[in-house]
């Protein structure tokens, strides 16, 4: 029998495709009637978290943040068996997941941080990635189970903080991607071109390839070999932003991208590869 403790959009469906693969999943939720409505589909819900685990072999928890996974387990643990494993897909701090591995091992459990890069429709279908990392026997133990919730399950390894680590990192691509995202739909409304064309060009032309060797250039400082100068760019941003100030639209990232150009180009690196605005905040890693 499983313990599932969150009942959100994501723990909710992971419950559900449990249920289809014939588990038997217990399920709790600080408003209970989020669990109560997984019942019609075979799960088993309690009022009482510590109740809720009870039995368990191993207990999924997916909650806000560090602080909600704390107190849940801190009330939960009153019911958890001898030696049973926690299986935690929260977004967490990485010191977080490190402390919570130290701290339920010394009390004679097993903890393991499995972050997702995946959303409810994923969760439901059994489709997406896990990220795991710490003890390699406990994930070589588990990695079946956790393969079945999400289809690929990537390990980095040893350390026990990695995984949480990862996540944040894939976060915060995706948050600051997202946000290019909005200043390109910006421009395109103020240029007044069809949304479609800049569907059709990412179709054809996809930016997002050129990550890995992004990567490679910001971090190996070899910005006296510029590909594109800073002072080009910087202009180009300005054009941007004059084009989003004539369409009377709002650009959330490029205004601040391009004030961190002058800073540099006052540095007197306007020859400079545009990259090596990153230079202080990255530099060689």
């Amino acid at each position: 029998m499983v313990a599932f403790l969150g009942m959100g959009l994501l723990g909710s469906n992971f419950v559900k495709a449990m249920l289809k693969k014939g588990e038997q999943v217990n399920v709790w939720n600080r408003t209970a009637s989020r669990a109560q409505a997984l019942v019609e589909f075979g799960a088993k819900a309690f009022d009482n978290v510590s109740d809720a685990v009870k039995g368990a072999e191993r207990i999924h928890i997916v909650v806000k943040d560090d602080a909600a996974v704390n107190e849940v387990l801190a009330a939960a643990s009153a019911g958890f068996a001898p030696g049973v494993t926690i299986i935690d897909h929260t977004t967490t701090s990485a010191a977080g997941a490190i402390e919570r591995t130290e701290k339920w091992a010394a009390l004679g459990y097993t903890y393991l941080h499995a972050p997702v890069f995946m959303g409810p429709p994923n969760a439901l279908e059994s489709t997406g990635t896990m990220l795991v990392s710490g003890n390699q026997e406990v994930i070589a133990k588990w990695q079946p189970a956790l393969e079945k919730m999400t289809g690929k399950v990537i390990n980095f390894g040893t350390r026990v903080d990695k995984a949480a680590g990862m996540k944040l990192t894939g976060n915060l691509f995706l948050i600051g991607m997202t946000a290019a995202v909005a200043d390109t739909l910006a421009l395109v409304k103020a240029l007044d071109i069809p949304v479609s064309d800049v569907s059709a060009l990412f179709e054809t032309w996809n930016p997002v390839a050129m990550v890995p060797a992004r990567i490679k250039k910001i971090t190996s400082n070899t910005f006296d070999q510029p590909s594109w100068e800073l002072n080009m760019s910087r202009k180009d941003a300005g054009l941007m932003i004059a084009e989003a100030k004539k369409g009377n639209t709002k650009l959330m990232i490029i205004p601040t991208i391009a004030a961190e150009m002058d800073s540099r180009i006052a540095e007197g690196l306007g020859n400079q590869d545009w990259t090596v605005i990153a230079k202080d905040s990255v530099g060689k890693l």
